[in-house]
């Protein structure tokens, strides 16, 4: 009998010594969440000696990289910590190309094929995969939407160029004639309609996906992501967030777009930049005589800054005479398209290309930006636009 309870509580015992070794071996299995990252990048195409600058990205600002290295055998790597996942950009051959990517403390891998433009030494890259980032996959899933938005905007444009040629000439010899036979033409004003239910489908999509993440710091980042500069029309949506989204690395930068620090009061440096045939002007030269003079900052993709020009127009050709001057400066990073709208708009004043540094220099950060300059220079008002800049020059230029 004692040998039977003997053998039990051995066999009991074993049992519970099992248990514990495999508890053991399930601890020693699982594998604590990394507390660094490593991204591996392994691209073809490109020479030894290539530099990988890892850029910081969705921050709306030129910024400095944080790591740098050089490509050998087609291979490099990065290494850091992260308190939460952040957007990077791979930049090779300083500026020549890139590969977004969201980092995450995991063990990241970039694979990609490169082709080395013999004209200008542009990288573009096919079949780019990022892979070990979670964040990553997830943004990718998240932003998919922009695919189908390509392909609408290329839809509606067929067919158009020559009507849109025709009407910028026409703008631009003030033939309102001809503006006006190409305005009333039934492919125009389809074209019009079209244009219309796109920009109102791209505006939904964005909002949808910001919205849809509005409680964490993903709210943020899609809306520093999916918008290249805020207008006044954002700050609802950031209000919307929740505190924590607020307070997040990316919420703390929408909230310094929207609600930029003002410069009354300063002066402005002097700079120069180029008009679209390449000539370049300071701003001496245009503020020389002028009393007053409006910095507008703009670009041709962005609704409101259009929607405001016919308001600039009426002030410029009201208060010109009176010694007001407008500077026009287009943020556009496609000069074609920024060449484009100018011919469409036909603005009499100047109009100049910014290079990044002027926009910068004035800390822009969402468009439309105006800021109304004395004659010595000095900023005495900022975003002053229809009637409330009427009045403002009105009072200045009383006779």
């Amino acid at each position: 009998m004692n040998t039977i309870k003997y053998k039990i509580i051995g066999f009991c015992l074993c049992l519970f010594m099992i248990s514990i070794d495999t508890q053991a071996q399930k601890k020693k299995t699982v594998k604590p969440a990394a507390s660094s990252y490593t991204i591996e990048g392994n691209i073809t195409g490109l020479a030894d000696g290539t530099t990988v600058q890892l850029v910081p990205g969705a921050t709306h600002s030129s910024e400095l990289p944080v790591g740098e290295t050089t490509i050998k055998d087609g291979r490099f790597t990065f290494t850091g910590k992260l308190n939460e996942p952040r957007y990077f950009f791979l930049v090779f051959a300083k500026n020549k190309g890139y590969i977004p990517v969201i980092a995450e403390n995991a063990k990241i891998k970039v694979t990609a094929e490169a082709q080395v433009s013999k004209e200008n030494e542009r990288i573009t890259f096919t079949n780019p995969v990022v892979s070990g980032s979670k964040s990553h996959d997830y943004f990718r899933k998240e932003t998919a939407f922009r695919a189908a938005l390509e392909k609408d905007y290329a839809a509606y444009h067929v067919g158009i160029n020559e009507l849109t040629n025709l009407a910028g000439k026409g703008k631009k010899e003030g033939n309102k004639k001809l503006v006006d036979s190409v305005y009333s033409t039934p492919q125009w004003k389809r074209f019009e309609a079209d244009e219309k239910a796109f920009f109102d489908k791209v505006k939904l999509s964005y909002e949808t996906v910001v919205i849809k993440h509005k409680d964490t710091w993903w709210g943020p980042l899609f809306m520093m992501t999916q918008y290249s500069y805020f207008s006044p029309e954002q700050k609802p949506m950031f209000e919307q967030f929740s505190e924590s989204a607020k307070k997040s690395y990316y919420g703390q930068l929408v909230d310094k777009d929207l609600n930029p620090k003002s410069l009354i009061g300063t002066n402005i440096a002097n700079f120069d930049l180029k008009d679209q045939n390449g000539k370049a002007f300071s701003t001496k030269e245009i503020i020389a005589g002028k009393k007053y003079i409006l910095i507008d900052f703009w670009a041709s993709w962005c609704g409101p800054c259009r929607k405001e020009i016919p308001n600039l127009k009426t002030a410029y050709a009201s208060y010109a005479e009176k010694g007001f001057e407008i500077l026009s400066i287009s943020i556009d990073k496609d000069e074609k398209a920024w060449k484009k709208a100018l011919g469409m708009e036909n603005m009499q004043w100047h109009n100049l290309l910014d290079d990044d540094r002027v926009s910068k220099m004035f800390n822009v950060k969402t468009i439309p930006a105006t800021y109304l300059v004395d004659s010595k220079g000095v900023i005495i008002g900022d975003n002053l636009r229809g009637e409330e800049l009427d009045q403002k020059l009105k009072e200045l230029l009383k006779s």
